[in-house]
């Protein structure tokens, strides 16, 4: 396996969360890094058309619109929101010049897992016919269980790959993100089918502390916890995929620190343990 350039490096915009999306991208242009996914809170002020002016004129890859999904409720009403919602997304999404949107799919804690599970087939073949239409596609995100009652209901690889078969579309496909799936033993063969029926759409890294204090913002820098990153990289690689490495960090210790020591922090570590 070659060793990892910055020519790889995207960084989620919410990963240096204190800075604007127009000093973030200045900033991560400068550094080397060649690839952004944009989070919808970065571009609240200035718009998704403007946004992607001004990722594109400094010269980076627009990789990801991050977040869509949160399809189940208990409620027709509340699903009827939802799926309203994640239509706005792909509009901005196609706007920005995104190739593809990120859902985190959803969970409601006062109905089974099956029950979220089928809203969430149903919320996905609802905004499919659009998102083909304006050319984004949908990557499903599985998370870590510690998730399942009320932020994903789609919890291991494989839950995410039969999904992703189910539709049949080029348009549906898989983000693996190693936070969520490094536990799984079944990532290694999860990984090789997810890549061998083409729906292996994006690849996000940061990694997992032993003894963390948050259970959504204490991630760690890759390098700070227990991930063998270099191991599943190959495993990713090994199926054809050559697209960025994205990192998406969420950590209030992190946000509380220089973004530019930070910044510094992550171009490193992502050369040294990616």
């Amino acid at each position: 396996m070659e060793n990892i350039t910055l020519d790889r490096c995207c960084i989620h915009s919410i990963t240096t969360k204190p800075w604007e999306l127009s000093k973030a991208v200045e900033k991560y242009a400068a550094a080397g890094v060649k690839g952004i996914s944009v989070w919808q809170s970065s571009i609240e002020r200035i718009g998704p058309r403007h946004a992607g002016e001004l990722i594109r004129a400094a010269g980076l890859e627009i990789v990801s619109y991050v977040r869509g999904g949160f399809f189940p409720h208990t409620s027709s009403a509340g699903r009827a929101q939802a799926i309203d919602h994640n239509k706005k997304l792909l509009e901005e999404a196609a706007a920005l010049g995104a190739p593809m949107i990120v859902l985190v799919c959803g969970a409601s804690p006062d109905q089974s897992l099956e029950k979220s599970r089928e809203q969430i087939k149903e919320g996905i073949q609802a905004i499919l016919p659009l998102a083909e239409k304006l050319n984004v596609k949908l990557a499903i995100e599985p998370l870590h269980p510690m998730y399942a009652a009320d932020r994903s209901a789609i919890n291991t690889l494989a839950q995410a790959n039969d999904l992703a078969e189910y539709f049949k579309s080029p348009f549906v496909g898989v983000a693996v993100d190693v936070y969520h799936l490094w536990w799984d033993g079944d990532l290694e063969k999860e990984i090789a089918r997810c890549g061998a029926n083409g729906n292996l759409l994006a690849y996000h890294v940061c990694d997992w502390k032993v003894n963390t204090i948050d259970l959504l913002n204490d991630r760690g820098l890759m390098g700070e916890g227990c991930i063998d990153l270099k191991k599943i990289r190959s495993w990713v690689e090994a199926t054809g995929f050559n697209g960025f490495c994205e990192v998406e960090i969420f950590s209030n210790i992190h946000w509380a620190k220089d973004q530019n020591i930070f910044l510094e922090e992550i171009t490193n570590a992502f050369l040294k343990t990616v």
